[in-house]
């Protein structure tokens, strides 16, 4: 028995979840995001309240999944999801030119990245980015692409990493 999958889903005032063809359709003030409805699961809604349930024992490994997609989808375009970054190294920085991210990490050049859309990236300061959005998927997509550009290593500690991280520090050459 999935105690996520028979989870109940409350719809907070403002926000209308519809189905249709197998497209949940989630519409709230930040926007509007749809989902494809996985195979053998069934969305009943009554009143502020939605509960899924699954046809088979085959649909068990994706209840649980799908409610879940259905609540961050809820979440998103009520609040909405921000991922805050930060960039730690000597010239090591974020500059964000309209709709494009200049990362300044140690290399030769400077990496460029394209904004998706839906997404929207302020800078707070020369080291600190945060990415907001109402996709939870499309926001922790794209800073995990971001912190690929230098990941933090493990001996300075230089490199892009999540707020809050915290890195393993290794002691290095003068501990042998």
């Amino acid at each position: 028995m999935s105690r996520i999958g028979n989870r109940i889903i409350t719809v907070p005032e403002g926000v209308t979840v519809k189905e249709e063809n197998g497209i949940v359709t989630v519409t709230g003030p930040k926007g509007s995001l749809e989902q494809v409805m996985l195979k053998d699961i069934t969305m009943k809604q009554e009143g502020n309240e939605i509960t899924l349930e699954r046809k088979n024992e085959s649909a068990k490994a994706m209840h649980g999944t799908m409610n879940a997609l259905i609540s961050n989808m809820i979440i998103g375009v009520t609040d909405g999801y921000a991922k805050g970054l930060e960039i730690i190294g000597v010239g090591y920085r974020f500059n964000v030119q309209g709709n494009k991210l200049v990362i300044n990490a140690g290399y030769s050049h400077p990496v460029e990245m394209e904004v998706p859309e839906g997404l929207t990236v302020e800078a707070n300061g020369n080291t600190e980015i945060t990415v907001k959005g109402i996709d939870k998927v499309k926001v922790g997509e794209f800073a995990a692409n971001i912190r690929k550009v230098r990941k933090p290593e493990p001996y300075k500690g230089k490199g892009i990493r999540y707020k809050g991280e915290h890195i393993r520090r290794k002691e290095g050459k003068k501990a042998a």
